[in-house]
């Protein structure tokens, strides 16, 4: 979880490879008028969100029943992840921090995302960090996303999470995301 280009997608990629685990970019799951609204520059809300969201949750109910996953997703707010748990699943957050400097830098950055840099601030106006009570772990998403991984296995470690590609051999069942 976290704002846009806290490396969600490169992160989520690698920790879903190195548990043996499905990866879903949780972008995919957005309805294309959910897209279009971004693209435009206009920031969603809640509304807009709740379809988006329910994907979501079922996506994350299916890994769930086989094994586990990991999903790429903003969870901006608190209500949202909450909403994760809510559903049965055992779910744990990687909070992926980042300052609005480096975030800027880097949407500058990249070429072809739908998300433009106008809506950063919308993003860290919604945030509501990973609090205490929540089963998870904040990392700092500034450094290179082979140390973010290594912080974020370290953190699911500690958690009793198993981090370890012996533990799971085979790459796990495909869990295709529900279409919106």
């Amino acid at each position: 979880m976290g704002v846009s280009a806290s490396g969600k997608s490169t992160v989520g990629a690698r920790l879903a490879e190195h548990i043996g685990v499905p990866f879903l970019e949780g972008d995919d799951l957005h309805p294309s008028a959910n897209r279009a609204k971004m693209a435009s520059g206009h920031p969603l809300d809640d509304a807009d969100r709740r379809p988006w969201l329910t994907a979501l949750t079922e996506w994350i109910l299916v890994a769930a029943g086989h094994g586990g996953g990991v999903a790429a997703c903003s969870a901006l707010k608190r209500e949202y992840r909450d909403q994760f748990r809510r559903a049965g699943a055992d779910v744990w957050f990687l909070y992926l921090a980042l300052d609005r400097a480096v975030a800027a830098e880097r949407i500058a950055r990249r070429k072809g995302h739908f998300m433009p840099p106008e809506l950063l601030d919308s993003q860290f106006e919604t945030l509501e960090p990973l609090r205490a009570d929540e089963p998870g772990a904040t990392v700092d998403a500034s450094s290179s996303a082979a140390d973010v991984v290594e912080a974020a296995l370290r953190a699911f470690a500690r958690a009793g999470g198993d981090q370890s590609d012996e533990a799971a051999p085979d790459r796990g069942p495909s869990v295709t995301p529900p279409r919106v």
